[in-house]
């Protein structure tokens, strides 16, 4: 099992006690730029020494699996694909250094985003997780993987299923449309150079 959470706007003292709660014992961060202006607390540094005093480790895994990708083949039209993103070697090296880490310690990957369907951690990176995934929400309710699959189904009104795709062709049209709702877009002046 591995987790997932979103350190939004937390007290760090909040964050800690989520984490606690639920016995994480080491973060993956995906986060493509661990910084946060409106949340010093969630900047990598001092995330990391507030982890550090409370026994939690801290792993870094922005540059495998974060969203805003560095290799211009993943982009359309200035916007991140995650198909091809998730093809890439690096994003798999990226898959299977976490799965090690989740082997050896009760691990949430981090990202920043409150709702766990409305980030990457969840459309990109858990779907393709070779083992159960559970997001740890605000209020501390876990929400296994499948569950919060089929809010998104629901949320997008589309069928669980109908005689012309089965649940898995439904549940591929969900990260495809959400993952071209919320994917990176990179500003005009470099977007503008990506290939359409």
């Amino acid at each position: 099992m591995i987790y997932t959470i979103g350190h939004s706007t937390h007290a760090i003292e909040t964050f800690l006690a989520l984490l606690a709660r639920h016995n994480i014992a080491a973060i993956a961060d995906v986060r493509s730029a661990p910084f946060s202006r409106r949340n010093p607390q969630f900047t990598r540094s001092n995330l990391e020494r507030s982890l550090d005093a409370a026994n939690i480790a801290y792993r870094f895994f922005g540059k495998e699996l974060g969203a805003r990708s560095e290799d211009p083949s993943c982009y359309r039209k200035g916007k991140v694909q995650y198909e091809l993103l998730a093809q890439t070697a690096l994003f798999r090296r990226g898959l299977g250094r976490l799965a090690g880490q989740a082997a050896q310690q009760t691990t949430a990957i981090l990202c920043a985003g409150k709702e766990p369907l409305e980030c990457h951690r969840t459309i990109l990176v858990a779907r393709h997780l070779d083992m159960p995934v559970a997001h740890i929400h605000a209020d501390a309710r876990i929400e296994p993987h499948p569950e919060a699959l089929g809010r998104l189904i629901r949320q997008l009104r589309l069928p669980p299923e109908d005689m012309f795709r089965t649940h898995d062709d439904v549940i591929a049209e969900a990260y495809r449309l959400q993952g071209e709702r919320i994917a990176y877009t990179r500003p005009a002046s470099q977007g503008d150079m990506m290939s359409a």
